[in-house]
């Protein structure tokens, strides 16, 4: 009897995990465009895949659809990872204040 090796399609073809690429944050293979990233720009700044795609023209519509959809299915993850570095930025910019902002008034 022979048998046939049967290949597992990936859920997520175009994302990539590798500790040693963007300390292990999900990126677009090929790239070390963050999963992250693609989440900001489309869901917080609002803009349209066209729009991504634009801004980074090595990107395919298809991994941007997959980044997008990577997102959806762990957005509770990504989402308070954003919270976090979001908290993390205020501290540091209530520690060490702009001193642009204060010598301009």
């Amino acid at each position: 009897m022979l048998k046939t090796a049967v290949l597992k399609q990936s859920k997520h073809p175009y994302i990539s995990i590798n500790p040693k690429i963007s300390k292990g944050s999900p990126v677009i293979l090929g790239t070390r465009l963050r999963v992250i990233d693609i989440a900001i720009e489309y869901d917080r700044l609002g803009l349209m895949p066209d729009q991504i795609i634009d801004a980074h023209p090595h990107l395919t519509l298809e991994a941007l659809h997959d980044a997008l959809s990577y997102y959806y299915e762990n957005q509770t993850v990504i989402d308070n990872e954003i919270r976090q570095r979001k908290e993390n930025i205020r501290r540091l910019s209530n520690k060490f204040p702009s001193k642009l902002k204060k010598s301009i008034g």
